[in-house]
């Protein structure tokens, strides 16, 4: 298992484009010490570990291979997309709203449309979402729902990679952006009827 690691750093480091300089700022591990344990000549110790964690946004035990326990809710296996972008998926219930958790390394901005609604919640970064002729950055915390009818692109609004929480479903309601915008006011009830609380 100790040895599997180092190759494992290695390829998590070259999926998301990343030098050893770069991931050696980010950590505050030095070069040397990235570089052995890459290559097996470092023993991987849990204070190297979690700083390398950390900085890859990934759960301790999917850098050492733990064993899987058969709880989903844990153990969820990433799938790896060009660019070092990750995607995990967080449900598996085809025809229903998809949920992934979803790590977007700087990628090209390509417009595309498709069938269905999407729904954006970022978790750390800064998302850059563009609907036809309409750009938005959203930040931690926004969100942003929309039909993928549209022609639409969305990734990192700079060129560090951005973590969110991405929703698909192939219906639902009409589609808004809601960040930097204000929500339209609710209707008058009825004549007679109170006003909710």
């Amino acid at each position: 298992m100790l040895d599997a690691i180092g190759p494992r750093l290695r390829t998590l480091r070259r999926d998301r484009g990343l030098t050893l300089e770069a991931l050696a700022a980010a950590t505050g591990l030095s070069v040397s010490t990235l570089s052995r344990l890459e290559s097996g000549k470092r023993r991987p110790t849990l204070d190297l570990l979690v700083p390398l964690a950390r900085a890859h946004r990934v759960a301790l035990d999917q850098l050492v291979d733990a064993p899987a326990t058969g709880d989903p809710r844990v153990h969820l296996t990433p799938l790896r997309k060009g660019h070092g972008s990750v995607l995990v998926p967080l449900t598996q219930y085809p025809g229903r709203v998809q949920v992934f958790k979803h790590v977007l390394a700087p990628r090209e901005q390509k417009l595309v449309t498709h069938e269905g609604y999407e729904w954006l919640y970022v978790l750390a970064g800064e998302l850059r979402l563009v609907l036809g002729d309409r750009a938005c950055t959203l930040r931690p915390g926004e969100v942003a729902e929309f039909d993928t009818r549209q022609p639409h692109w969305f990734g990192p609004a700079d060129t560090q990679p951005v973590e969110i929480l991405h929703l698909f479903g192939p219906r639902g309601d009409q589609a808004v952006v809601r960040t930097g915008q204000s929500s339209p006011a609710p209707a008058p009830p009825p004549d007679g009827a109170a006003a909710p609380a």
